[in-house]
């Protein structure tokens, strides 16, 4: 990490340490229709297991590129990482396990926090006890993903060299954060979720998002677009809706002026690109359509 991204991991509360060893325990196999399916549990943080979802293309031959798919909130906290192969109602069809594996990539996605096999304490619970332990709970949540690429990479399925994260509104917000602090992330798609936390406060749109969103101190050192500075010059899609009252247009505007100054200083105009639809909170077909054009250019 540079300076910059060690400053925003510091922000994040008190972390497990990072080179701790990754045990993992694959419970079923499964052959579906467009692909096979592992149920894995895995120990990432030494405090709780972690539900995950890996998925390879029946026929894979070496190593494949691979999606780190991060799953929405939406106040549902039964689906979890059950989007991943399900969908869930603010996404087109197919679920994003079977777009990557007919395209020959492999995919990736856990339970976060609270979430799926995770449940059981609400969300306000575990973020007030994390608290008091100087823990941050988007930080868990962020830790956790950061810790389920260190898994990947292990496998010789995967190509360490081509690895994409993309996921709708929690999940679009985790993919950014994701590869704002992890290299290894190559191509970034978030989905409805890039908001300018100036421009919410101004709005007045704070209690749009849940209380996981909050990390104690961030707008001290870092605004939106400066987090998401961080992953250029690496490519970077993102797609909203200009009627989402969660990421309000203004906020888009400064966000968008700001990185296309950071990627052409880079040397990669072309690697960032906000896409804005006159819709909702919501993925349409032309969204999806242009996801995987992007991917399939910068992948």
């Amino acid at each position: 990490m540079n300076k910059r991204q060690q400053e925003l991991y510091k922000l994040l509360g008190d972390l497990p340490e990072r080179k701790r060893p990754i045990r993992v325990e694959r419970t079923i196999t499964e052959e579906r229709e467009d692909y096979v399916l592992e149920k894995l549990m895995l120990d990432l943080n030494g405090i709780e297991p972690v539900p995950a979802y890996f998925v390879r293309p029946k026929n894979v031959s070496g190593p494949a590129p691979t999606m780190i798919y991060n799953h929405a909130h939406g106040g549902d906290y039964v689906l979890g990482k059950d989007e991943f192969i399900a969908g869930r109602d603010a996404l087109q069809s197919p679920p994003y396990a079977v777009e990557v594996a007919k395209r020959g990539w492999c995919g990736f996605c856990m339970d976060t926090w609270v979430f799926g096999e995770r449940r059981g304490r609400t969300e306000l619970e575990l973020f007030k006890e994390m608290l008091w332990k100087g823990q941050v709970l988007w930080g868990m949540m962020v830790y956790d993903s950061i810790r389920g690429i260190d898994y990947l990479v292990s496998r010789p399925e995967v190509d360490a060299k081509r690895l994409c994260t993309a996921g709708i509104s929690m999940g679009s917000t985790m993919a950014w954060w994701l590869a704002a602090l992890d290299e290894r992330i190559k191509v970034t798609v978030d989905i409805c979720c890039l908001t300018d936390f100036h421009t919410l406060i101004k709005q007045r749109g704070l209690d749009g998002h849940g209380i996981y969103y909050y990390v104690p101190n961030l707008l001290k050192h870092f605004t939106t677009a400066q987090i998401n500075a961080l992953i250029a010059p690496r490519a970077h899609l993102s797609l909203a809706g200009n009627y989402d009252k969660l990421t309000p247009p203004e906020g888009l505007d400064l966000i968008d002026a700001e990185l296309k100054k950071v990627y052409a200083k880079a040397g990669a105009r072309n690697a960032w690109k906000l896409v804005r639809y006159d819709i909702g909170h919501f993925e349409t077909a032309a969204m999806r359509a242009d996801i995987f054009e992007f991917l399939e250019k910068w992948l």
